[in-house]
């Protein structure tokens, strides 16, 4: 029989917790339900913050590549992988970043690999291609901007293996 932990750290015989009684909300309720709304799960979970499973998909990047995650949109937290010379977004269902929405135009911009580094280029969307909040004809990305494709907000990152050279040369 596996040995509890009580709350000091330490192995060996569990606080009596009956001793203690029941965990009681402030109306004396034993059993209670909370529901989280959005709201209090976007202020847990900040546009910007970046879950265990994306940071270790952003650590396994090759040199050369790069990560797109949709921070807003109607397919919030997908992930895209760039790593082709070009790769195009838009509503068209052949884009290689299929974005759903009629804010989004049908061949709506292109993300260009240059060695270890992208550009995004807008291509002449009616509604704009947005980098960090400006719109842009076109932009060198760089790690953890956000790139806004109609009414969705996607976050690049880029490969950890890039950024270290980059860093270090």
């Amino acid at each position: 029989m596996p040995e509890d932990i009580n709350p000091n750290g330490s192995a060996g015989e569990a606080d009596d917790d009956a001793a203690r009684g029941p965990l009681r909300d402030a109306g004396g309720n034993e059993d209670t339900t909370a529901r989280f709304g959005e709201e209090f799960i976007s202020k847990m979970y900040p546009s910007g913050e970046v879950s265990l499973e994306e940071q270790e998909a952003i650590a396994a990047l090759p040199s050369g590549s790069a990560l797109l995650i949709v921070r807003r949109g109607p397919n919030s937290g997908a992930r895209f992988l760039l790593d082709a010379d070009v790769t195009t977004a838009g509503r068209h269902p052949n884009a290689d970043i299929f974005l759903d929405d009629v804010t989004v135009s049908r061949r709506h911009a292109e993300f260009t690999r240059r060695g270890t580094a992208f550009e995004v280029r807008d291509l002449g969307s009616l509604n704009g291609t947005y980098y960090d909040g400006v719109r842009i004809e076109s932009a060198l990305l760089s790690d953890a901007s956000e790139v806004q494709i109609g009414k969705f907000r996607l976050t690049f990152y880029a490969s950890r293996h890039d950024l270290a050279a980059a860093a270090n040369g």
